[in-house]
């Protein structure tokens, strides 16, 4: 599992997730992050979803990527190019679903382009998408809404 945007809700997920015995990557545009990643029990990787570069090296072994950039900066491109640079190169990977959310502090009409963007890639591509988008502010309700997305995805990818 990769969780590209790996941050205070992220390292939450990568904990629940590790728990429940899944090899989970984080990633993170600060290298000073890194061992908040790795104290929820997850790896770090020091990567930034603006520059897909720095992304695809960490595919390697993940079946289910988490693009949690509810509430990043950087917005309109993680969206919109870079997500869709994103999907169309998960062809020819590992990886057999994403979970988009698709709720935080960026703009509304940002994330329903990228909940949009994900489904019309999944249809084209056939890789399976689940769309959050439970208020990442209610935390124990997000945290349940991503477990469950992620839990879906991986049993399709069996």
């Amino acid at each position: 599992m990769l969780i590209v945007g790996c941050g205070c809700r992220g390292s939450a997920l990568a904990k629940r997730l590790t728990e429940t015995g899944y090899a989970v990557r984080g990633t993170t545009r600060d290298p000073v992050r890194a061992g908040s990643i790795e104290a929820a029990g997850a790896e770090a990787a020091v990567a930034d979803p603006g520059r897909l570069a720095t992304i695809v090296p960490q595919l390697a072994g993940v079946s289910v990527i988490c693009w949690l950039l509810g509430s990043a900066r950087d917005a309109p491109e993680l969206h919109g190019a870079r997500l869709q640079t994103l999907m169309e190169r998960l062809v020819d990977t590992p990886v057999r679903g994403l979970a988009y959310e698709a709720a935080g502090s960026v703009d509304g009409g940002l994330l329903a382009g990228g909940a949009e963007l994900v489904r019309r890639a999944s249809a084209a591509w056939h890789i399976p998408v689940e769309v959050v988008r439970e208020d990442p502010a209610s935390h124990e309700r997000w945290l349940a809404a991503m477990t469950g997305a992620v839990a879906r995805l991986l049993e399709r990818a069996e």
